[in-house]
């Protein structure tokens, strides 16, 4: 049974990889309101979200050496924010400044990712999604603020190529590096 759901998976990714090289070739170009772009702000997220569940890829303790600020993004929004970084101990204190910060997270609802490249270890940001928060015991690397809310942190580690399109990248510009 495990091989037949194992063999789908793998499927639906080639049909699907199948699918989106031609809007890739066609509809290439400067970060615009393209297909590419708006696909890309799709997909990128939901790959994240994803490695989430594989283990050995969630962070455990919050890096140390981030940049004063780094950019970021309301999942399923194309507008662009940012985060200004602090530490609380051993925790990350992030405040977010933009827009589309959910208005009304509920306790198990909304949640931030700081993402890390995993062949650099170096943070290109943090994604905010509006879904099923990971279980009560995943490990938590600190928490994001936005106005008088108030969302849990969690990391992952990604091939950050393979979810970032540089022709319209997730979280905008690369963050500038830790002094």
């Amino acid at each position: 049974m495990p091989e037949r759901v194992t063999r789908f998976s793998v499927m639906v990714s080639r049909v699907t990889l199948f699918c989106l090289t031609p809007l890739a070739v066609c509809c290439g170009g400067e970060r615009s309101p393209s297909p590419t772009c708006g696909l890309a702000l799709l997909v990128g997220p939901r790959l994240i979200q994803q490695q989430l569940t594989i283990l050995p890829f969630v962070l455990t303790d919050a890096p140390r050496g981030l940049s004063a600020s780094l950019p970021a993004l309301v999942a399923g929004t194309s507008q662009q924010g940012d985060v200004s970084v602090s530490y609380g101990g051993q925790r990350l204190v992030l405040a977010y400044h933009g827009p589309s910060f959910p208005a009304v997270p509920t306790d198990s609802s909304v949640y931030a990712v700081l993402v890390v490249d995993d062949s650099t270890q170096r943070a290109q940001g943090v994604l905010i999604y509006e879904s099923q928060r990971p279980p009560p015991g995943f490990p938590q690397l600190g928490t994001v603020s936005g106005g008088d809310k108030t969302i849990p942190l969690y990391g992952v580690r990604v091939d950050w190529p393979s979810v970032n399109n540089p022709r319209c990248p997730l979280l905008g510009a690369p963050a500038p590096a830790p002094r």
